[in-house]
């Protein structure tokens, strides 16, 4: 038996006259989605365009329960599916470039023999937890006749290790101005 309630909602649903959605719900026995279905048939509805779907239930009571269930802290399994993937791929990167950092070397050198040599990895750390420290240090370090280089398979470059020869040349050419302007001041006073 079909009643005032049923035919309202497929009115609602089907923007049709209570005449039609009675006629419809009599043809699928009371069913509202065969209904829809049999109104669809007829012509007398459009079918979504996009692919979209006819539901039962109402629309307010379905806001509700995705409301309670996003404060629950329920996720949609897209979502966890794709944040899972956005992680692995972060962990990914990372292993990637601390592989990287640990199969290249910075190496200190003093009059062309080797004094040290550290991952690049552990270079990388340093220069972001002692910033104030190392560059400092690496700067006078020039001054005091120490080149640095990049070796390894991914850093080992003639550009990356031709810049830091460069920077060791302005070093030597600025401590020579230093010394050339002592040596006349201390000329010009005797």
């Amino acid at each position: 038996m079909i009643n005032l309630e049923q035919v309202e909602e497929l009115r609602k649903r089907a923007n049709i006259s209570y005449e039609e959605a009675k006629k419809a719900l009599e043809e699928a026995n009371g069913d509202i989605l065969e209904a829809i279905i049999y109104l669809e048939k007829q012509n007398k509805i459009k079918a979504p365009e996009d692919g979209g779907y006819y539901s039962t239930k109402d629309e307010r009571e379905e806001n509700k329960f995705i409301e309670s269930e996003t404060k629950k802290g329920y996720k949609d399994d897209n979502i966890s599916i794709s944040l899972r993937d956005l992680f692995r791929q972060i962990g990914n990167f990372i292993v990637k470039i601390l592989d990287i950092g640990n199969r290249n070397y910075f190496e200190v050198l003093k009059n062309g023999e080797k004094v040290i040599a550290l991952p690049v990895t552990l270079l990388v750390l340093l220069a972001i937890f002692a910033f104030w420290v190392v560059f400092p240090l690496l700067i006078i370090g020039l001054f005091f006749g120490f080149k640095y280089r990049f070796r390894g398979p991914d850093l080992e470059r003639e550009d990356i290790n031709r810049a830091m020869d460069s920077m060791a040349g302005v070093a030597e050419n600025i401590k020579k101005e230093v010394k050339g302007d002592n040596s006349n001041g201390e000329n010009s006073n005797n």
